[in-house]
């Protein structure tokens, strides 16, 4: 006969109640457990599902050769026109001239602003690998090539421009503005076919439109003056 050793109800409960306890914390772990291997399948997926050519961590800030280029060439381009909208303040007599050259002013100046704080945002250098304004005197008036700085003015395009006054400026002007405008029109129609950033094709589109307008004045201007 087997003899039975009396367990008191009281100590019987506390160990069922340790039991318990012990089974509870076990799965409260298993449970933490399974919330980091979540927490780390989530992780793992953002990241496969992240665009590709992401470059500060989103798709507005992505960007391609031909935005840095665009932006690296338009810089110089309105700088050179902002260096020919000041002379018409003392060379100019008429002032539909001053006017405009005061309208170029204020949209370029921003512009050009907005174009360095993007080189600088992308960790490019304001002027492309191959130099400055020296580096691309081949890229002159006239020359239109596609991607290029078509329509910048020669050295001796502008001391011709410095040195006239009244009615020959406004005419000299006039008429190299013009081509001036053409020329970045035309960088911006590349930017448009060929960029990514989403602001440099924004900008790129009112260049097209307000220096076509522009174009159109001048050249009304051009036949009046």
């Amino acid at each position: 006969m087997t003899a039975f050793t009396h367990v008191p109800r009281r100590s019987l409960h506390r160990r069922l109640a340790l039991v318990g306890a012990v089974a509870a914390g076990g799965l409260l772990l298993a449970g933490c457990g399974g919330n980091d291997d979540m927490k780390g399948m989530g992780h793992a997926s953002a990241k496969e599902s992240a665009p590709s050519g992401a470059t500060a961590g989103s798709a507005a800030d992505t960007f391609n050769d031909a935005d840095v280029r665009f932006a690296q060439l338009m810089i110089p381009h309105h700088e050179q026109a902002l260096a020919m909208a000041a002379l018409a303040d003392d060379r100019a007599s008429d002032a539909r001239i001053t006017r405009l050259a005061g309208q170029i002013e204020k949209a370029q100046d921003p512009e050009i602003a907005t174009l360095k704080s993007w080189l600088k945002g992308w960790g490019k250098p304001e002027r492309p690998s191959s130099g400055g304004m020296d580096g691309m005197e081949g890229m002159e008036h006239g020359s239109g090539g596609k991607g290029d700085m078509g329509g910048m003015m020669s050295k001796e395009d502008m001391r011709k421009l410095e040195a006239a006054k009244g009615p020959a400026f406004d005419r000299a002007f006039a008429s190299m503005m013009i081509d001036h405008h053409q020329g970045a029109i035309a960088m911006a129609k590349d930017e448009k076919r060929n960029g990514r950033n989403a602001k440099a094709k924004k900008l790129a589109d009112d260049v097209v439109k307000s220096q076509s307008t522009e174009v159109a004045t001048l050249r009304t201007l051009l036949d009046r003056l």
